[in-house]
């Protein structure tokens, strides 16, 4: 899991930072009282100087996010391990056979929690499983209260990881949403002014030029377009991503492109969630659909978005010339495969089906018919 160097994870280090040096003082007290029940009391007295040590570089390294990483992390474990390892010998086996704790007692945990807040569940259960088993096999015979420590530190090692996730998951999404803010923010000045200014202007040009004829009809049709353009991009419909085919897209975001003087999108107001790739397919589909009116029909046509729960149907509507008995399948024979390729195929791919509704003279509908969830 990716850290961050501030936001939510800062209080968690500074609450390790505090666990350390409460655990070392519980230390301290604890090795004044056992003294004289250890075999080598000095060395004891050394190992604990060793333990106040390492908890102040702990401490403050742990304080800068650019030293949250492996060589500070394995040198904590590496430190605490040691300690527990020569524990038997400072401590004796008879002191901790008659019931003395070992001399790191709760101090031990703190890389398990470093380990867990720098990279979640799984390595901070690495840590615990790695310090419980030096741990349990130092003591020559597990008691009780010696495999309920380890439990303990296990179950830190996991609570701890798993809200330090929580919490970068949450700085990542807050993250997100103050920048989708700030867009849409952005957004909707420059639609304001561009509502104020560019689309009157475009749409007074196309009104007055819809009617004549040469270079002045194709400029107002050219300004229609842009009027249309200029309005899906302002709309609040938000672009769709691209660049995650598994996640979920609003269809409509993807249909406004072909919105136009000549094309009507009619959609429902709520969003028309798609799975990435299926609704850019639809969207191609679609796109192709729109392409053939435009050459065959006048460029005239009538989009309907119909979300039906389980499926999502796509219906597009021309008053062209229609289709001719066979005329399809001459066209695939001939190599001209717009229809059964781009359209027909794309729906089998995705478990869908495209019917098609025509009649000499009568115009076109073609019906895209997509799953929710591809078959």
């Amino acid at each position: 899991m990716a850290t961050s160097s501030g936001g939510f994870e800062v209080p968690l280090w500074r609450a390790i930072g505090v666990y350390r040096v409460a655990s070392l003082a519980y230390v301290v007290v604890l090795a004044l009282r056992d003294a004289d029940r250890y075999a080598h009391p000095f060395a004891a007295g050394g190992l604990v100087l060793v333990m106040a040590a390492w908890t102040a570089v702990t401490v403050a390294g742990y304080a800068r996010p650019v030293w949250r990483r492996w060589p500070l992390l394995l040198a904590d474990l590496g430190v605490v391990l040691g300690i527990v390892l020569v524990t038997p010998w400072v401590v004796g086996r008879a002191a901790l056979a008659a019931g003395s704790p070992t001399l790191a007692v709760a101090w031990l945990a703190g890389p398990v929690l470093a380990w867990a807040v720098s990279g979640g569940r799984r390595r901070g259960t690495v840590a615990a499983l790695v310090l419980a088993a030096a741990d349990l096999g130092t003591r020559g015979a597990v008691t009780p209260s010696a495999f309920n420590g380890a439990i303990l530190m296990l179950l830190a090692g996991v609570v701890v990881g798993h809200v330090a996730r929580l919490a970068v998951t949450a700085e990542e999404r807050l993250q997100q949403a103050v920048e989708l803010e700030a867009a849409t923010r952005e957004r909707e000045r420059l639609a304001r002014g561009i509502h104020d200014s560019v689309l009157q202007v475009l749409a007074l040009v196309q009104r007055r030029g819809a009617h004549l004829d040469g270079e002045a009809g194709e400029l107002a049709r050219l300004a229609g377009e842009q009027e249309a353009a200029l309005r899906a991009l302002i709309s609040d419909v938000a672009p769709a991503p691209v660049t995650d085919a598994g996640r979920e897209v609003d269809l409509r975001a993807l249909l406004n492109r072909y919105a136009s003087p000549l094309v009507s999108i009619s959609a429902p107001a709520g969003a028309v969630p798609l799975p990435g790739a299926v609704a850019r397919e639809v969207a191609a589909a679609t796109g192709a659909a729109l392409d053939n009116v435009a050459r065959h029909a006048g460029g005239r046509a009538w989009v309907l978005v119909e979300d039906e729960g389980d499926t999502v149907t796509v219906s597009v509507r021309d008053e062209g010339p229609g289709i001719a008995d066979g005329r399809l399948a001459e066209a695939a024979a001939q190599g001209r495969m717009g229809v059964s390729r781009s359209i027909q195929g794309r729906l089998a791919d995705l478990g869908g089906t495209a019917r098609i509704t025509s009649a000499p003279g009568a115009g076109t509908e073609l019906e895209l018919v997509v799953p929710r969830r591809p078959t």
